[in-house]
């Protein structure tokens, strides 16, 4: 019986012609050139050329130049017999210019007279950029902040990035397949049931505001928003979800809420705007001084409780500057119910938001006192040139050498014509206050060659008048060997002048003292009333869980919570009592008081303060009043602008006077610039050292360091205790 054969018979190189053509896969016969001798319609396809087209081109020629060098270094190692076949991913030029992935798989086939390649083409793009798109994703995911995990919808952990390790502290390792629940704090037993049984519904949570706890035990507060899951199908098959650590926010949201206690309690017209000029906050003061209760108030339009052409004409205007992230002060007239025209000093300071300025404090100050004094003093100033002009004035000539001083004849209209015209200089100081006599023999001291000019101010003594204040400005001339021969100037009448000054001294000096009283006063509340209720609110706590054994754990950790919430306020007001009346100055003197209330400020504001002091006086409560108050002021606007960490306090005593230095090596500021600016803590700290005879000299500069120099006289005398002897 003979060899049976197949019912078809197709010839081989038919099947295998039709299997090269009709291969979904491209592709291409090279020879050991890599020049291509035959290629397949899939091939054509996928690069969009045509087989002459691909036939005339060399290998090389369809790839990007680094692709093309890696496939052509193979090449060399399979002609030279290194390897047999070799795969990899590489990129193709189509004819349109556009790039394509591909696997690309070479065999050698060298059972042929001459050897040929093999090359195996399959269209990988979409695959890589499925990869591109996870390997960006999860980029994103490993280097968020927030914590993202995901999980099935049981609960169960799947995934968990650096984020989440960051904020709950375990790892991933420790993480992946527990069950999310062992971040929920006990008294939130339900809280994941019901998330997971909203997310089941393929309903999204945005923003959820919760309490979680970490692997230390630590609670924080978190923000959530998670999502469901879903395959292709949209059957829901897990869960992911952000969680974001918001506990410094609430923490600044409490202390907000601090603030606003402070607010309310302050004397000062305090209120906080939108930039649609609706009022958000308005504190006592601002409601007592417009007749009308908060809830008249807040949330109504700022031109509905002002007077709308003043809100249009100057209000508006000055909170649009502020809007654009200015500090604005201004000063203006307002009539209040009951009070009458007011001048009031009005400061609008921006508030930050997400979006940038959102919304701008304002801080109200009634300066009628102060500008009546001002106006006074002007009122002086302008009684003092019209003195001059009617002659309040006379000349005089000082002869040195034979000591007659020689006076021009207005000198009546200043000193009456009891005075005589011509006298020695020793008569001059005879007639001069005794307090007088050493400031007026310096300023004859002060002439020299160099600097020929000096001025001076002093009292003269009338026979039956009050004293009489005069300001002399002279001229020294001398001989070649710098001996002084005469001296020629001119003397005002300045008394009006000083009056003004020591009213407005006056002034000043009982708006720090009433200043002083009123801190004393809240400080004595904070410590003795508020901070005493605080006190019997912990203890009252403490007692409520001693008298409660059977309560429920969650129970006792919120009691415990509030207990330390408690124990935190009564150290705040503690330190703010503290901060305004210093009861350290009474009971261990000035210098002990302000190095103990360096070190306190230094540890409350995580700062190195280096406190060094050389006095042995005992200096009058005065001027430690004054030097704390500037010390505190320096320490606050270091800590809060300078950006530095450690600052230098200084207080020395020599050749009557005490020094007091503050230094820090921070940002620093156009010291001109804060003046014309009206900055109120520079003006208070000048204020308060005039008062006390002192002098206060602030250098700094942008990035140069900040350092204040005080110098006040170690005795309490001042001038206006001279004027009244």
């Amino acid at each position: 019986m003979g060899a049976s054969t197949p019912a078809t018979s197709v010839p081989d190189a038919q099947l295998f012609r039709d299997i090269f053509n009709t291969s979904p896969i491209g592709i291409a016969v090279e020879n050991l050139d890599g020049q291509p001798l035959f290629v397949n319609p899939a091939l054509c396809r996928f690069l969009s050329f045509t087989e002459e087209e691909l036939r005339s081109k060399h290998c090389v020629d369809l790839s990007p130049k680094e692709d093309a060098e890696k496939d052509w270094a193979l090449l060399q190692q399979l002609r030279a017999g290194a390897i047999d076949h070799y795969q990899m991913e590489k990129r193709y030029f189509r004819r349109d210019g556009s790039l394509v992935w591909a696997s690309l798989s070479i065999w050698l086939l060298n059972r042929r007279p001459s050897p040929l390649v093999i090359a195996m083409v399959e269209d990988i793009t979409e695959k890589k950029t499925a990869e591109e798109a996870r390997f960006r994703h999860a980029a994103i995911i490993e280097s968020s902040e927030d914590a993202i995990a995901s999980g099935t919808l049981d609960g169960t952990i799947l995934s968990w990035n650096a984020g989440a390790e960051r904020i709950y502290g375990y790892t991933e390792a420790e993480a992946v397949g527990k069950s999310i629940t062992m971040l929920v704090p006990p008294e939130l037993p339900d809280e994941e049931n019901k998330i997971l049984e909203t997310l089941r519904t393929g309903s999204r949570i945005e923003h959820f505001e919760t309490i979680r706890v970490t692997k230390t035990g630590k609670k924080i507060n978190v923000s959530l928003s998670i999502s469901p899951i879903k395959d292709s199908s949209g059957r829901i098959v897990g869960i992911s979800g952000i969680a974001r650590d918001i506990t410094e926010q609430k923490r600044t949201e409490d202390k907000l809420r601090e603030y606003e206690r402070a607010v309310e309690a302050a004397e000062e017209m305090i209120t906080v705007v939108d930039r649609e000029y609706r009022i958000l906050v308005a504190n006592r003061k601002y409601a007592t001084m417009r007749n009308m209760a908060k809830e008249e108030i807040v949330g109504r339009f700022a031109h509905e409780v002002l007077n709308k052409a003043v809100f249009e004409g100057v209000v508006k205007p000055k909170l649009d500057e502020c809007f654009q992230g200015k500090v604005v002060r201004y000063e203006m007239k307002y009539t209040y119910p009951g009070l009458g025209e007011r001048d009031v000093l009005v400061s609008y300071f921006p508030i930050q938001g997400a979006t940038g300025v959102e919304q701008a404090a304002g801080i109200f100050q009634d300066i009628t006192e102060r500008k009546r004094a001002e106006e006074s003093l002007r009122e002086g100033e302008e009684r003092l040139r019209l003195a001059v002009q009617a002659g309040k004035m006379y000349a005089f000539e000082w002869d040195v050498t034979t000591d007659v001083l020689v006076r021009s004849p207005e000198y009546v209209n200043v000193l009456g014509a009891a005075e005589p015209r011509t006298l020695t200089h020793q008569q001059v100081l005879e007639k001069i206050h005794p307090d007088d006599r050493p400031q007026l023999l310096a300023a004859v001291a002060r002439h020299s060659p160099k600097n020929p000019t000096a001025e001076t101010t002093y009292r003269v003594l009338l026979p039956g008048k009050s004293p009489v204040w005069v300001k002399s400005s002279g001229r020294a001339f001398f001989d070649g060997e710098g001996r002084m021969l005469r001296v020629i100037g001119m003397v005002a009448d300045v008394t009006d002048q000083k009056l003004a000054e020591e009213a407005v001294s006056d002034m000043t000096r009982k708006l720090v003292e009433a200043q002083e009283q009123e801190r004393t006063r809240i400080a004595r509340e904070l410590h003795d009333d508020i901070g005493q209720r605080l006190a019997i609110l912990e203890i009252g706590l403490v007692q409520l869980q001693q008298n409660h054994p059977g309560l429920p754990s969650e129970v006792v950790n919120r009691m415990h919570e509030l207990q330390q919430q408690s124990s935190q306020i009564s150290a705040d007001v503690q330190t703010l009592s503290h901060d305004l009346h210093c009861s350290q100055l009474e009971y261990l003197g000035v210098v002990a008081g302000m190095k103990s209330w360096c070190k306190e400020f230094g540890e409350r504001q995580g700062m190195q303060i280096d406190c060094t002091h050389d006095v042995r006086s005992t200096l009058p409560p005065e001027i430690g009043l004054c030097l704390f108050r500037v010390l505190q002021e320096a320490l606050h606007n270091a800590a809060k602008h300078s950006g530095v960490k450690r600052i230098e306090v200084e207080l020395s005593e020599y050749s009557g006077e005490i020094h007091l230095t503050i230094r820090d090596l921070g940002k620093g500021f156009d010291v001109e610039a804060a003046s014309q600016g009206r900055g109120l803590g520079l003006t208070s700290m000048q204020e308060r050292v005039r008062l006390v005879n002192g002098t206060i000299m602030i250098q700094s500069k942008p990035m140069g360091g900040t350092t204040i120099y005080v110098r006040v006289p170690s005795s309490a005398s001042n001038d206006s205790a001279r004027a009244a002897s």
